[in-house]
């Protein structure tokens, strides 16, 4: 599997090329970054891109939808049916906003030579936003050998997604969407984040912080702090892709929440 990506220098947001080979089929999931080092990439490489497959409706992932579909006109656009409507909503929407749209839901299957994509609900960060979980397949038969997921903004080195963007649902939504399906994975499966560094599932296990703490390996804090401006319980302060933090904390209802670390003062 051919993988090349862009990143963006202020979003730090990723767009990948895809393909089982060099002058193979090829696709791009999300649009956020520079897109022009794939255009080159893709003429190098002797691809004829034939979709995009988007994890979810933010501007730092669609954004170069347009510029792409200039360049292959018929490229195929697929996001969930829940993120083109807060698309639709999102007053970033831009151009983009414009751009022809077709659903692509939970478990469905694409093959692009050699490679399935199947599509994984994982919300949290936004209701509808998938992940593609790509893996060689054999004629006839389900992906055999998993080669990567790319996980939009569930999953990332060393932290996890915030539930307070627009379009967020819930803590436990992520916390089920991270435990119950990505960590299911081998775990020499290749993560490919939404935004920073690719990673690999069986090192998130072992090392990411907020993981440990659901495993139990590790204690949750109890630190009073305020988050977002009101009375809160710092359960987790841990790292972000971006080189800030992001924080786990709980509100005196026993509810919880991700948010950025930026957003909590802390007592002491």
């Amino acid at each position: 599997m051919i993988v090349e990506h862009s990143t963006h220098p202020q979003f730090v947001s990723n767009t990948y090329l895809v393909a089982d080979g060099a002058g193979g089929p090829a696709f791009f999931v999300d649009a956020g970054g520079p897109v022009e080092p794939l255009i080159e990439a893709a003429a190098r490489l002797g691809l004829e891109p034939t979709h995009v497959l988007l994890t979810h409706h933010h501007y730092d992932h669609v954004s170069e939808v347009p510029r792409l579909r200039e360049h292959w006109p018929e490229l195929r656009v697929l996001i969930s049916s829940r993120e083109q409507e807060l698309l639709a909503a999102s007053s970033a929407a831009g151009s983009e906003a414009d751009t022809p749209l077709e659903n692509i839901e939970a478990g469905e299957r694409i093959r692009f030579g050699r490679l399935e994509v199947r599509a994984l609900h994982t919300p949290g960060h936004t209701s509808g936003m998938l992940s593609f979980l790509v893996g060689e397949a054999s004629d006839g038969a389900p992906a055999a050998v998993t080669a990567g997921v790319f996980t939009g903004d569930t999953l990332f080195k060393n932290s996890v997604g915030g539930v307070k963007a627009p379009g967020h649902t819930t803590y436990t939504d992520l916390r089920d969407s991270i435990m119950g399906t990505l960590m299911e994975l081998p775990g020499d499966t290749v993560i490919y984040p939404g935004h920073a560094e690719l990673t690999t599932i069986g090192r998130e296990w072992e090392d990411n912080a907020f993981i440990r703490v659901w495993r139990g390996l590790d204690p949750e804090g109890a630190e009073p702090c305020t988050a977002l401006g009101e009375p809160a319980t710092l359960i987790l302060l841990g790292a972000d892709y971006d080189g800030g933090t992001k924080a786990w904390v709980r509100w005196p209802d026993g509810s919880d929440d991700i948010v950025p670390g930026s957003k909590v003062e802390r007592a002491g």
